[in-house]
């Protein structure tokens, strides 16, 4: 804490002359300095005033200059130093360190504490009971504020209501009777203290039990109970009848093998077992039953229970979502099978409607298989109808055009080739002949003519030939042309007997496809009637209940202590 900033202080004392000319050996006594009245009512110890002696007239000291201090800080120094000799302890010290800070006084230091603390009138090392809730007072009235506020620990006003409590201690008149102390010792007081405060949390630990428990009856015990009651007498016994069936298709080559029926079968895709199961499981199955069996009618008996009962007049959503309830239904892609359960109140009735529900599933694989087939078949039969009338286009557009042509232009133009191959021979060697003639320097004019008409002739020839190969002729195309047309439409013709042999391949393919697409629906396990009810699984569904109702109970306890946790914080 910061302290003031003193001042230097001086103190008027006689000089030590006239002390000693006035004073005489018998009349000198201990110099004792003027006692400050101080504003507390009660002090630790009663001082006793010494008596002055009776000093002659001296002559008034010659005055000083300096600062003087106030009566009030002296006073305050004395006291202090009048603590300090007392031999209090650190932790006295420490005590009235902390009392002090209590009731707000400005004390700079331990023992200032200790001196301020005594001018209010209050014991810096007086005990306090924490626990205590009530301070007596004088007149039996209790200071406004509580236990161990300022105003209990202010002492009583002179002349007051509250003079009769003892702040310091006080001298014993002599001669007054005393009773025996009704004060407790301190470790009593810890003992006493500590098992009020042991009694007051078992007391606590009690009623929060207490409370638990009624909720835990409640929002736990109390519905399970109901649950239990209404499983073990309330409710209707229903009867489960078991089935399992399976779809396997053929593997054989179909019907024209000898070895079809030897050949194995296997199980049919996952596709056709889901398509089945969501079949019994639609509102059309449920429908169907209905129209057949009276599903709606044998719920809205009156010997069912209210929960498990229908309506009197049930619309088909309330049916159906009471069929997907009731109907039960499975498929294990490992083995293959499907297996259902039909729950009902009577186990001829619930054998009944597994039954109708079978020949359903039944009906439905033949009509997935029989789409299957008839879609294979369609396909391969269409190309097949169209490979042959490709074909037989082709081969009208061949005979067509060799009827128009008269020869063949094939034969025609080969033989052509021939002659023109011979006259081309034929034309080089008259070329020859008529060049080695001219080389001569008188040639024989006859010859060379007769050389020169015969190529001349030849060219001729060899010209017809090559117009008649290229060039029309009485409004018919050349023979060039007419071997083209006629090469395209025999390699049309050949491509249309190679896709009528692929489409007669595809078609026996698609032959033996539908015959190995056949499925067909096996019943491992019939349905059998039951004696004893499978439903409603009274222990099991008591003990799910009180499961379900205690986690509802700690999910909500959970989310309010969450609650005031971040409200309080």
């Amino acid at each position: 804490m910061i302290t003031k900033p003193k001042a230097r202080k001086f103190r008027i004392k006689r000089s030590p002359s006239a002390e000693t000319e006035s004073a005489t050996p018998q009349a000198q006594a201990p110099k004792v300095d003027k006692p400050v009245v101080m504003p507390e009512p009660v002090r630790p110890e009663p001082r006793t005033q010494q008596a002055q002696p009776i000093r002659p007239a001296a002559p008034q000291p010659t005055a000083r200059s300096g600062e003087v201090s106030s009566a009030a800080q002296v006073s305050g120094e004395q006291d202090m130093d009048a603590i300090r000799q007392e031999g209090l302890t650190g932790r006295q010290l420490r005590m009235a360190r902390r009392v002090a800070q209590k009731h707000d006084l400005p004390a700079t230091s331990d023992f200032d504490a200790v001196r301020l603390l005594r001018a209010k009138g209050i014991d810096p090392f007086q005990r306090s009971n924490m626990l205590e809730l009530v301070v007596p007072q004088a007149g039996g009235e209790q200071r406004e504020g509580g236990p161990g506020s300022a105003f209990n620990d202010l002492p009583a006003q002179s002349g007051g209501a509250g003079a009769g409590r003892v702040q310091l201690p006080q001298t014993i008149p002599v001669g007054k009777g005393t009773l025996p102390s009704t004060e407790v010792s301190p470790m009593q007081r810890r003992t006493r203290e500590i098992s009020d405060i042991q009694k007051d949390i078992t007391r606590r630990r009690r009623k929060k039990m207490g409370l638990l428990i009624v909720r835990l009856a409640f929002f736990v015990l109390i519905p399970t109970f109901f649950a239990g009651y209404y499983f073990y007498k309330i409710a209707t016994p229903m009867y489960a009848t078991d089935s399992q069936f399976l779809i396997i298709q053929n593997e054989g080559g179909g019907g024209t093998s000898p070895f079809a029926s030897m050949l194995p079968t296997q199980f049919a895709n996952s596709a056709d077992s889901i398509a089945t199961q969501a079949y019994l499981q639609s509102k059309d199955a449920m429908l169907r039953l209905d129209e057949d069996a009276g599903f709606k009618e044998h719920f809205t008996a009156g010997d069912i229970d209210a929960i498990q009962r229908l309506n009197n007049d049930p619309t088909n959503e309330e049916a159906y979502k009471l069929y997907k309830k009731n109907i039960k239904i499975g498929y294990d892609p490992t083995e293959g099978v499907i297996r259902m359960e039909v729950i009902a109140a009577d186990p001829q009735v619930a054998t009944t409607f597994s039954e109708k529900l079978l020949t359903y599933a039944e009906e439905r694989v033949n009509s997935l298989s029989q789409d299957k087939r008839d879609s294979g078949m369609r396909d391969a039969e269409a190309g097949y109808d169209k490979a042959v009338i490709a074909r037989r286009d082709a081969q009208q557009r061949l005979i067509e055009l060799q009827v128009a042509n008269g020869v063949d232009p094939e034969a025609v133009i080969g033989a052509i080739r021939a002659q023109i191959t011979n006259y081309e021979s034929l034309l080089i060697e008259k070329q020859l002949e008529l060049a080695a003639l001219l080389d001569n320097a008188r040639p024989n004019a006859a010859k060379v003519d007769g050389v020169q008409g015969d190529v001349r002739r030849i060219e001729g020839a060899l010209k017809q030939l090559n117009d008649k190969m290229n060039n029309a002729t009485e409004g018919h195309n050349s023979l060039a042309k007419q071997a083209v047309t006629l090469q395209l439409t025999q390699a049309d013709l050949v491509n249309a007997d190679t896709n009528l042999q692929l489409a007669q391949t595809g078609l026996d393919q698609a032959r033996t496809n539908a015959s190995r697409q056949v499925r067909y629906l096996t019943v491992a396990v019939r349905p059998v009637p039951s004696e004893e009810p499978s439903y409603p699984r009274k222990f099991e569904n008591t003990i799910l209940a009180f499961l379900i109702f205690g986690g509802i109970y700690l999910m909500l306890s959970l989310t309010a202590s969450i609650l005031r946790e971040q409200v309080t914080s």
